[in-house]
Formats: structure tokens, sequence, C-alpha cells
């Protein structure tokens, strides 16, 4: 029998709910867009971080959560939140399992066809982040102060009719540091893959989106929603393949909710003659 959703799993990581990077109202696009067996939310999904500091919540990152609850509705998509190293606030309640959908934990192990995937956010190997709190606070303000910057550019960008330029994922592109962390990064996680006895690791946190195999472990990392805007799925016959949000996705929404409009008003139109008629 065909599946109604699209896809197996959707994985997404890093929306950072709360800031003014998130691109909330992409994610929640995305979302609207494609259904699932099992969303995988895989850390720093709100920014408990900045939220305590400067950041705000708004509806578009209410309007996220919605999304997903209207997924679990329409679809009984089963959803597992992953704890990532900004929405540690969630060590106070996890593991915690509401009804039969919804559960928050540290980490997952996903089974694909006859492959197993170990799922966690990625921060573990993150000495920063793990031991030096005080360090990695530090470096976020750095890089939401790049974000502001990068907003400006690119609405200067936009009116000289140029596309999306991300000045962060150029940064770590050039610098060799960074380079070196992203490669030690993925041997030390596939590692970890490894020694949990699974074909592979998924994963997000350093905001590279990529697939591929790493000594004989699968590697994958969904990316995020401030950067990248990129997705992990999986369709139903175990293929996984990274999935980007484009504006088209934003004009099928718009057009959805003009149509939905028109039935309405559609409607009031009917109800109204009807009562007429009815006099």
């Amino acid at each position: 029998m065909k599946s109604s959703t699209q896809f197996r799993t959707i994985v997404l990581s890093d929306i950072h709910l709360g800031t003014a990077g998130s691109k909330a109202k992409e994610a929640t696009e995305f979302l609207r867009n494609y259904s699932c067996q099992k969303l995988i939310l895989n850390g720093d999904i709100i920014d408990g971080w900045q939220l305590k500091q400067y950041g705000t919540w708004k509806k578009k990152h209410t309007a996220f959560f919605k999304t997903v609850l209207k997924q679990i509705v329409h679809y009984d998509t089963k959803v597992v939140y992953l704890r990532g190293n900004h929405d540690d606030f969630l060590d106070q309640v996890m593991p915690l399992k509401v009804g039969k959908n919804f559960s928050i934990r540290k980490d997952y192990v996903l089974t694909s066809g006859s492959r197993k995937f170990y799922v966690t956010h990625g921060d573990v190997f993150d000495s920063i982040t793990s031991q030096m709190k005080w360090l990695a606070y530090l470096g976020d303000v750095g890089y939401t102060f790049l974000l502001w910057v990068n907003k400006f550019y690119n609405n200067y960008r936009a009116w000289r009719g140029l596309p999306y330029y991300s000045l962060s994922q150029q940064v770590k592109h050039r610098i060799k540091q960074a380079v070196n962390y992203i490669s030690d990064y993925e041997q030390k996680l596939t590692e970890l893959a490894r020694a949990r006895g699974c074909d592979g690791i998924i994963c997000g946190h350093i905001h590279q989106p990529a697939i591929h195999d790493f000594d004989g472990i699968h590697y994958m990392n969904s990316g995020d929603w401030v950067e990248s805007l990129s997705a992990l799925v999986e369709d139903h016959d175990g293929n996984w393949s990274l999935l980007y949000y484009t504006s088209d996705l934003a004009e099928d929404d718009e057009q959805e909710i003009m149509v939905r409009k028109a039935a309405k008003k559609a409607k009031r139109l009917a109800q109204t003659e009807l009562a007429i008629r009815s006099e």
C-alpha cells in the first residue's frame, strides 16, 4: 500500500528559534510542503542561550511548532526531539514522552532499511561547548554579529538583484582551522557510530550539510536553518538525500492560502445568498 506521506523520515536541526538569524518562516513553509512518517528535530531547535540574553520569541517561532502538531494530527507523524547544546534546558525534563507521537531524548537509533543510524545533535565531541561554555557564549556573540551584518548585506544584494550570499559560510570555508575542525568533527562522530554498533551517523551542530562515507561509516549532517536552509530526507525505499528550501515553496504556500481564502469567501457568499432566498 502506498504511503500517504512524501517521505519516511525528515531530519531538521539548528533552527535556533528565538534568534534574529533563525529562518523560522522558511522552516515552517518547508514542513507545510513536505510530510513524513517520522520527524526528527535534531537539536538547537530552540535557542535557549540567546533567549536568556537578548533573543525574542515571535509568532513565526510558535507557527513552526503549530505546523509540527499538524503533521502529527494529519499524518500520525512520530516526532523525536533531540537535545542540542543551545536547548540544553531540556536536560531538566528529558527523557519525556507525550502521548504516542512525541518524545524528547538525548540521542536516538534510527533503523533505515537494513542499516542503523546513530542520531545525535553532535555537540558531544565539542570541547568548547561541553567544557568551556563561557567561551562558547563569546563565540555565539560574534556569530550573531556576523549574521546581523549578513542580513543587511543581503538586503543590498537583493536590491541589486543578486542571489543570497552567506558570509558566515564563506568564513568557515576560508579559515584553515575551521576546515580542520569540520574534518575532525566528522571523524570523531563516525567513530562514535561505529562504537555504538551502527552503520552511520546523523548529526547537525556545525551548520554544514553533508552526505558521504567516512571510513566505511555513512556520515550525514542535516545542516541548519540559519545559513544553508537544508534538511535530510529519507524516501520510502530507504534512500537519503539533502533537500534545500527554495522560494518556490513560499510561492506555493501563498497560493494555497489564497485558494483557502477564496474558498471561504465563496462559502460565505453562498450562505448569504441562501439566507436571502429563505427570507
